[in-house]
């Protein structure tokens, strides 16, 4: 029956499959609501979404932490509800809570490698590319629970990478890191990637989602509500430009809200938010309109220190496909 589904999964080209994937924790509301995708053999695929959007559940699923309410799931053509021992010996999971054993940094990758069977030579030879790409190794005889959040965060990825796998399921990997580790992170997982590993991964950081994901869905409510490359969702929401007004002062946040409800409800944007002292107006009209949102900008904002028009990002992509759920 094993070679069987095996068979048929080698024919699709996809290393996982869900068809009308369903999860209700309470018999009321789905956390996860009807979901079908796909991801081929050596992809990476990003699933992006807020908070509660059904990432975290879907992934628990598949690498048979929990049971489906219905609908069907297979992992390298298995089913995770009856063959999960199968998934587990060819997976690997970095979960996005903490979880990691108490001894040693050196100890954790120690013990992975033994309960992975990885020879004792090949092992200590894995151990020290990792310590020294993930930046540990002045910490490799520290007590896990002593590190730094970000040090745990690294630990956690490195430690399920010291054995090989054929899926990797990566649930917010780089929380903590800073943009140079982060990015050290997907250039490997990239490289293992272009060596015909599968990588389902979920972040946060969108930029990260641009960089390294082959096909990206963006889920809300439970539900896939669009999905493609990276090219084709901008592509599809081609229409969405970016206006940042960058201020030297701190903006009072009552006053941003104000004009946020004045530039939506006059229809000129979709969206606006603060980051630091940029505003950032996000909307689909802003070209044509651009006169006329920054004379209404001026009623709010007082000195005005820059401003840039721009393309839209993945970022904005997702603003309007969450918000408009």
């Amino acid at each position: 029956m094993d070679c069987t589904l095996r068979l048929v999964n080698s024919t699709t080209g996809n290393a996982i499959e869900a068809q009308n994937l369903v999860k209700s924790y309470d018999g009321k509301k789905n956390a996860v609501d009807d979901i079908t995708f796909s991801v081929r053999k050596g992809e990476i695929y990003g699933l992006l979404g807020k908070n509660g959007a059904g990432k975290s559940t879907t992934i628990k699923i598949l690498t048979t932490l929990i049971d489906p309410t219905s609908g069907s799931v297979n992992v390298l053509g298995y089913s995770p509800q009856k063959h999960p021992l199968q998934i587990k010996k060819r997976i690997g999971v970095v979960q996005q809570a903490e979880s990691f054993d108490f001894t040693t940094v050196e100890n954790n990758l120690k013990v992975y490698a033994t309960l992975w069977e990885i020879p004792r030579e090949e092992a200590k030879s894995r151990m020290e590319e990792l310590l020294e790409l993930f930046e540990l190794t002045d910490v490799r005889k520290t007590r896990a629970f002593e590190l730094s959040g970000g040090q745990k965060k690294k630990l956690q990825v490195a430690r399920e990478l010291m054995h090989d796998m054929e899926v990797l399921f990566l649930d917010e990997p780089t929380v903590g890191m800073d943009p140079i580790m982060r990015r050290r992170i997907l250039d490997n997982i990239r490289k293992r990637a272009a060596g015909g590993m599968t990588v389902l991964f979920t972040t946060h950081f969108l930029e990260e989602a641009d960089y390294i994901c082959d096909r990206i869905a963006i889920m809300a409510n439970g539900k896939i509500r669009v999905e493609g490359t990276s090219f084709e969702l901008k592509s599809k929401y081609g229409g969405l430009r970016t206006l940042e007004i960058t201020t030297p002062d701190s903006i009072v946040e009552t006053e941003i809200l104000k004009l946020k409800s004045a530039l939506i409800d006059s229809g000129l944007a979709q969206d606006a938010m603060m980051e630091g002292r940029t505003l950032k107006i996000v909307g689909k009209g802003i070209t044509k309109a651009l006169e006329e949102i920054l004379r209404l900008a001026r009623n709010y904002i007082r000195n005005i220190e820059s401003i840039n028009l721009r393309d839209a990002t993945l970022d904005d992509v997702f603003i309007e496909v969450v918000n408009n759920q």
